[in-house]
Parts: C-alpha cells; sequence; structure tokens
C-alpha cells in the first residue's frame, strides 16, 4: 500500500509540474524578401516560405527582411500575404521606406495580437533603419510578450541597438521571447550585452547562414532570464532553397 501511495504521488506532482510548464513553438527566419537565391531576382516564392512555417506548427514566428508594397517583389504585401497562407494573425513594422513602399520585419501569431508596441532602433553612425517590434498574446492562459528585430550591421549601431533593447526588458515581468537576424556572432559585444536580460538557445552547430553550406550563427531565439526558460528540439532547418537564411525552430517551456 505504501509503495502504491508513493506512486501516486510521484505521478501527481509529475502532472503538476507538467501543468506549470507551456511548451512554445518559436521560429525566426530572414526570408531574403522571399526571394530564393538560385533563382533570378524577379522570382518571389512565399508559397514555399508559407508552407515552412506551417510544417513547424509555430505558435510565433518573427521573419526579417519583409517588403510591402515593392516592385521588386510585385509590389505585394507579404507580411499581410504570408498571415493569409498561413491562417495567422500579424503585424507588420517599418525600418525604411523604399520606393512607394516600405521594408522591415513581421511577427506571425496563432493567438489573436493584443497588443503591439513598435521602436526605431538608435542608430549613432549612419545606416539602414531599424526596428524592434513586440506584441502581446494569450497563450495557454499565460501572457507572453514576443519580440523581433534585424540589428544593424554596423558594430556601434549593434551595440547601441541592443543596450535599447536590454533597456526595454530589464525591468519586464512578464515572460519575453526575443528572436531575429541580429548580424552579430556569440561573442560579439551585442549579444554579450543581450545576455544581460536574455538567455540563448544554444545547440553545436547552430549555423544559419549562409543557406547552402551555413557556417555562421547570427540568427537567435532569446527568452528573458527571469522566465526560467527550458529549451528543448532546437534546430535549424534544412531548408536550402527558400532564402540565403535557414529558418531557426526552438520549443520553450516557460514556468
Amino acid at each position: 500500500m505504501n509503495n502504491k501511495l508513493i506512486a501516486f504521488i510521484l505521478i501527481l506532482f509529475g502532472s503538476i509540474s507538467h501543468l506549470s510548464a507551456q511548451k512554445i513553438r518559436v521560429l525566426s527566419f530572414n526570408i531574403h524578401h522571399g526571394n530564393p537565391p538560385s533563382e533570378n531576382e524577379s522570382v518571389i516564392n512565399l508559397d514555399t516560405i508559407a508552407q515552412i512555417i506551417k510544417n513547424t506548427n509555430a505558435d510565433l514566428v518573427g521573419l526579417q527582411e519583409i517588403d510591402v508594397n515593392l516592385g521588386r517583389s510585385h509590389n505585394e504585401d507579404q507580411a499581410r500575404k504570408l498571415a493569409e497562407l498561413t491562417g495567422m494573425h500579424y503585424i507588420f513594422s517599418k525600418g525604411i521606406e523604399l520606393e512607394k513602399g516600405q521594408y522591415g520585419t513581421a511577427i506571425l501569431s496563432k493567438q489573436p495580437i493584443e497588443r503591439v508596441e513598435k521602436h526605431f532602433l538608435p542608430s549613432p553612425v549612419e545606416s539602414e533603419r531599424r526596428s524592434l517590434s513586440i506584441v502581446e498574446v494569450t497563450i495557454d492562459k499565460k501572457k507572453i510578450l514576443f519580440a523581433n528585430t534585424h540589428l544593424d550591421l554596423k558594430d556601434k549601431n549593434k551595440i547601441k541597438q541592443a543596450k535599447f533593447i536590454t533597456s526595454r526588458f530589464k525591468n519586464e515581468k512578464l515572460p519575453a521571447i526575443l528572436v531575429g537576424d541580429l548580424n552579430s556572432e556569440p561573442n560579439d559585444p551585442a549579444l554579450k550585452e543581450l545576455a544581460k536580460v536574455f538567455a540563448k538557445s544554444t545547440i553545436s552547430n547552430g549555423f544559419t547562414f549562409p543557406e547552402d553550406k551555413p557556417n555562421t550563427e547570427i540568427d537567435y531565439i532569446m527568452v528573458n532570464t527571469a522566465s526560467h526558460p527550458k529549451f528543448s528540439n532546437h534546430r535549424v532547418l534544412e531548408e536550402k532553397y527558400a532564402s540565403d537564411h535557414r529558418p531557426l525552430y526552438v520549443e520553450i517551456d516557460i514556468k
């Protein structure tokens, strides 16, 4: 009887522990405005991007290098189109105006987007303007912040932009996930700055760039350390056609 009681208690505590955590499926993908590098510049293939997203069954997706109403991508609102193709909710965050359209990042979410923040990131050195977008969603009855960005190539700008992000999230009480093309390798100063607030998922050879023979780690999925995240099933998808980056996927348990 005692053994049965002990077994029951272990099962009960295991169930409680399982219920206290939620597994959130996250994808980050720089899509190169839907132009496969092996194709002519006039070829735009959003159907392939959408299928990749659907195959992962991601709850939250951060996309970089998104065109809205630009001639090179046939004047399509790519953020809206990808939302339609995947059946997800979305926001677009402008970085720059280009021709008669815009260029920036997008967030897709399975759950309705309840609140949105958009910030232009600082650039002490003249360069392409970058943005940080943040959405609030509810997943399994828990509010989550999901942030997406594409940092600059120039070191002074990257560091300043990383400091802006850590300042925004250093006192954040909600679980916060940050994804994006950070144009920084793991030991770069911008990543060290973000590590003051965020823990990144890590795998051996987590290279996402270039697409054919990736040897560089510049795309990341991170969670604020205050959320005590646990990462699992972290993988770079074997996708060589759709973009000049490979997609990055991870599942996150937040207590």
